[in-house]
C-alpha cells in the first residue's frame, strides 16, 4: 500500500522546487497570476526574505508540494491513502481530487493571510515527555491558556498559547526534565486562539464546491478518513484543532502494510524527511488502530458507488468511479466536457471524427493546458475505411502531444498504428518492472475483435516497426508480454445487445489471461443502453468492470451539440431512435443508432446503402432513382456532389484516394453517398436550417435517462453537467443494488 505524506509549514527553504519549475511551467504561471507575484522567484531566491512569513510560506509550500506530487505521479504507482501535516492536508486533498490546483492555492492564500493577521502568540515543541504527563502539567494554574497543537509522535508534542504562557511553560518543563524548544512562529496555530481565523475562513470557503476524496485522506482533526461531504467543515476545524498525527498514522497502520513516500522530501536537509522519521517512530512504539466503523447513512451510497466495478480499472487511470464518458465526433465531445470529467477524477475521451487534424491538435493542447498532470483523459481513434492514413496522423499527433490514452473503435484487426502507439509507451523500471505508459480502451461488438485486442501485438507488425526503426528491440519483446488493450469495452451491434455479448467476452478473457499469463488484470466493460440506474446496476451485476456512456452526455451543458438538437434530445423517449448506416463504415455495412423522431436521415441513409449494395456505379442507377436522389436528398446533381467531394479530397492531399475513386466506379459511388452523411452530421452540429436532415447519433439510453430525471433538477439539459450526470447515475445504481439486496434478504427470511 502506497501512502503519501505532505509536509506543512516549517519545511520551507530557499531553493525549493529546484528543476521542477522547468518541468511544470504552467503551474508557475497560474500560481504567479493568482498570487500577484513570482512564486518561482520567491521559492528559489527569496530576495525580500518573505519565505518565512506565513502569508507567503503557505502558498509557496502548497505549490511546491503540488510540483513534487505531479512528479511522483509519473512513476505510475497506485495511490492508496494520503496524509498531510497541517498545511500539508490541503496538498493531500488536492492529490485526492477534492479540488483542483487553483482552488487549493486560493484557499491556502486566504488561510495564510488570515493566520498572519492573528494576535501575537507562541508555540513550543516538547521532547522526551509523554502526553499524559504533559497534559497533567498544563492543567496546573497558570497554564490555562495553553493547548496541545500537534501530537507528532509518542515523544514529541507541540503546545501553543500566548507568548508569556509558553515561556513560563518552557521554564517549568526544563525543571521537570523535559526538553522544550520555543518555535520561531508568530501565532498560536492549532489552538483556541485561532477560532476567529476559523470563523473568517469558514465564511471564505462557502464560495467553493468540493468533491469527496477518491482515496482515503486521513484528517488531522479526527485521525480518520474524510467522510463524504465534510471537506469544508474539517478544513475549517483544523485551524483551531490539534493535529492528531500519532493517531492518524496508527489508523494507517491498521489499514495494512504500507510504504510511505514523503512528497518533496530532501534527504540532504536536517528536516527534509521529518514526517518519515515521525512515522517510523510511531511504527516502532505504537499499536495500529483497527476500526470497524459504522458508516453513516449519508456516506454509504457514495462509498458504495466508488466500489462498483473493478478497483484495478479505477487505479489504472486514477478514477473515482469505474465510469467512462465515451467519445463523440464532430466536436460534440468538447475540451470543456473532458476537462470537467477529469477534474472530477472521471475518464472521458476527445472525439476526433469529423474534426480536422489541426483542430484536433488545438483541442488536445487546450485540454492539456487546463488539466494537471495525472488527471485522466484520452483521445478517440475511429477506424475509417475511406481515410486509412488518418489513423496514422492521429497516432502521430498523440505521440507528439504525449497523450497516454486512446479509445479505439471500429477496428476488427490490429493495425500498425495501434501497435506503434502501444509499444512506444513500454519501458523497464530500475526494479525490473515493466512499465506501460500508453493504454488502449478498445470498443468491440464481436467476439473475434475482442480476442485480437486481448492478445499480444502480432509478431509481424512488431517486426515491421522494428525494421522501420520506429520501436526498439526491447519494446518489440515487451509488447509480446502484454495484451494490445488493458481494457475492452463491449458495445452493442444491430443484431446483438451488449449485455448478451458481455458474458462470452468475460469467459474469453479468463481463457486468454491463463494462456498468456498476463501480469496485470485485463478489464472488460460495457457500453450501450446505460442510461438508467437499473441498466448500470445490471451491467455491474453481470460482471462488467466498468461502464461507458455515450448519448446521455450529448445532452449536457458541456457537449458541443447545438442548442436546437439538445432541445429535441431532452424530450425523446426510448422509442424515438433507430439503427442507420454509419458514414465512416458505409462500405462495410456498419450501423449506428440515431434519432428517428423528427428526422428523415435514417430512412434516406438506408436507401443510399441499398442502392450502393445493388448497383455497381452511379451510372447504373435507374434514371428515376437518380432524379429522386438529386431532387430530394442532395438538392443538386450527383456530378456536382462528386466535384465538391473531389475539391475537398484535393485540398486534404488525399491523391491516392482520388485515383482509386476514378479507377473504381463503386468507390466513387461510396464517396458521393458519403457526402450526405457528412452534410447531415454538420447540419446537426451547426444547428442548420435543414432540420429534417439532421443526423443525430443517440440511443434509447438517453430516452431512459430522460424518463429517470423527469421532474428533477436534471430534467433541463442546461442543468445537466457531465460529471454530475456520471455521479448521479453511479450513486443511484449503488442504491438500486443495495435495496435489491435488502429485498432478497427479506424474501429469504420470509420463505
Amino acid at each position: 500500500m502506497n501512502v503519501l505524506l505532505f509536509q506543512g509549514q516549517g519545511a520551507q527553504f530557499k531553493g525549493m522546487g529546484n528543476t521542477l519549475w522547468k518541468t511544470y511551467p504552467h503551474i508557475e504561471e497560474l500560481a504567479s497570476e493568482v498570487l500577484g507575484y513570482s512564486i518561482k522567484q520567491l521559492c528559489l531566491d527569496d530576495p525580500d526574505d518573505r519565505l518565512r512569513q506565513t502569508q507567503y510560506t503557505q502558498p509557496a509550500l502548497y505549490t511546491v508540494n503540488a510540483l513534487h506530487y505531479y512528479q511522483w505521479q509519473t512513476l505510475g504507482k497506485p495511490l492508496d491513502a494520503v496524509v498531510g501535516h497541517s498545511l500539508g492536508e490541503f496538498s493531500a486533498l488536492h492529490a485526492a481530487g477534492c479540488f483542483d490546483f487553483e482552488t487549493g492555492l486560493r484557499l491556502v492564500q486566504k488561510r495564510g493571510q488570515l493566520m498572519s493577521q492573528t494576535p501575537a502568540g507562541s508555540m513550543a515543541a516538547v521532547v522526551g515527555m509523554n502526553v499524559r504527563d504533559l497534559q497533567a502539567l498544563l492543567a496546573e494554574p497558570g497554564f490555562e491558556g495553553i493547548d496541545i497543537a500537534n501530537f507528532n509522535s509518542p515523544t514529541q508534542t507541540v503546545i501553543a498559547g500566548t507568548t508569556q504562557s509558553i515561556l513560563a511553560a518552557a521554564q517549568r518543563l526544563d525543571v521537570e526534565g523535559g526538553q522544550c524548544i520555543v518555535l520561531n512562529v508568530s501565532a498560536a496555530f492549532h489552538s483556541r486562539h485561532m477560532e476567529p481565523v476559523q470563523a473568517a475562513f469558514a465564511d471564505f470557503v462557502q464560495g467553493f464546491a468540493f468533491k469527496d476524496p477518491r482515496v482515503p485522506v486521513i484528517a488531522n482533526v479526527t485521525a480518520r478518513p474524510y467522510p463524504a461531504g465534510q471537506v469544508a467543515d474539517l478544513l475549517c476545524r483544523q485551524i483551531s484543532s490539534p493535529v492528531q498525527w500519532v493517531e492518524s498514522i496508527r489508523y494507517v497502520l491498521g489499514m495494512g502494510d504500507f510504504v510511505t513516500h514523503e512528497v518533496g522530501a530532501d534527504t540532504a536537509r536536517s528536516n527534509g524527511t521529518v514526517l518519515s522519521k515521525l512515522v517510523e517512530e510511531i511504527r516502532r512504539t505504537a499499536t495500529p488502530v483497527i476500526v470497524a466503523e459504522s458508516v453513516p447513512e449519508s456516506e454509504s451510497e457514495p462509498n458504495a458507488a466508488q466500489r462498483l466495478g473493478s478497483q484495478a480499472f479505477r487505479a489504472r487511470y486514477g478514477l473515482k468511479y469505474a465510469y467512462v464518458a465515451g467519445a463523440m465526433g464532430h466536436g460534440i465531445t468538447t475540451s470543456a466536457l473532458v476537462v470537467r470529467m477529469a477534474q472530477g477524477a472521471m475518464m472521458s475521451y476527445l472525439g476526433t471524427h469529423g474534426v480536422s487534424l489541426s483542430e484536433v491538435e488545438q483541442t488536445v493542447r487546450q485540454t492539456q493546458e487546463r488539466l494537471l498532470p495525472g488527471q485522466p483523459y484520452g483521445v478517440n481513434l475511429l477506424n475509417s475505411a475511406d481515410q486509412p492514413e488518418r489513423a496514422r496522423a492521429i497516432v502521430d499527433l498523440c505521440l507528439r502531444c504525449h497523450v497516454a490514452c486512446l479509445e479505439v473503435s471500429g477496428f476488427s484487426d490490429i493495425t500498425r498504428e495501434l501497435v506503434l502507439f502501444r509499444a512506444k509507451g513500454l519501458s523497464r523500471e530500475g526494479s525490473g518492472r515493466l512499465r506501460c505508459e500508453h493504454r488502449l480502451l478498445a470498443k468491440v461488438s464481436h467476439l473475434e475483435s475482442a480476442e485480437v485486442f486481448m492478445s499480444p501485438a502480432p509478431a509481424y507488425l512488431l517486426q515491421l516497426l522494428l525494421a522501420e526503426g520506429a520501436i526498439s528491440a526491447d519494446q518489440a519483446l515487451w509488447a509480446r508480454q502484454i495484451p494490445m488493450s488493458d481494457d475492452i469495452c463491449v458495445e452493442a451491434n444491430c443484431s446483438v445487445p451488449a449485455l448478451a455479448l458481455l458474458t462470452p467476452v468475460l469467459q474469453l478473457r479468463t481463457a486468454l489471461c491463463e494462456r498468456h499469463g498476463y501480469a496485470h488484470p485485463l478489464c472488460v466493460g460495457l457500453a450501450g443502453g446505460v442510461g438508467s440506474p437499473e441498466a448500470a446496476a445490471a451491467a455491474f451485476m453481470t460482471g462488467a468492470d466498468f461502464i461507458l456512456t455515450g448519448s446521455i452526455n450529448q445532452c449536457t451543458a458541456e457537449a458541443g451539440t447545438c442548442d436546437a438538437v439538445k432541445d429535441r434530445l431532452q424530450e425523446i423517449s426510448a422509442y424515438d431512435t433507430t439503427w442507420a448506416p454509419q458514414g465512416e463504415l458505409f462500405e462495410r455495412g456498419g450501423q449506428v443508432q440515431v434519432l428517428k423522431k423528427g428526422s428523415l436521415f435514417a430512412q434516406r441513409a438506408h436507401r443510399l446503402y441499398l442502392l450502393y449494395s445493388h448497383y455497381a456505379s452511379l451510372q447504373d442507377l435507374p434514371e428515376s432513382e437518380r432524379r429522386s436522389l438529386e431532387h430530394d436528398v442532395f438538392k443538386r446533381s450527383l456530378d456536382a456532389v462528386w466535384n465538391n467531394g473531389l475539391s475537398q479530397l484535393t485540398a486534404q492531399g488525399r491523391h491516392q484516394e482520388i485515383q482509386r475513386a476514378r479507377a473504381h466506379p463503386k468507390v466513387r459511388m461510396a464517396h458521393v453517398f458519403r457526402e450526405y452523411f457528412n452534410y447531415t452530421a454538420q447540419q446537426a452540429v451547426d444547428g442548420g436550417d435543414d432540420i429534417y436532415n439532421y443526423q443525430v447519433h443517440t440511443s434509447p439510453a438517453l430516452g431512459a435517462f430522460n424518463q429517470w430525471v423527469k421532474g428533477t433538477a436534471l430534467e433541463p439539459w442546461r442543468q445537466r453537467h457531465v460529471d454530475e450526470v456520471a455521479s448521479s447515475l453511479m450513486l443511484a445504481a449503488a442504491q438500486h443494488l443495495s435495496s435489491g439486496y435488502e429485498r432478497l434478504q427479506q424474501t429469504a427470511l420470509t420463505a
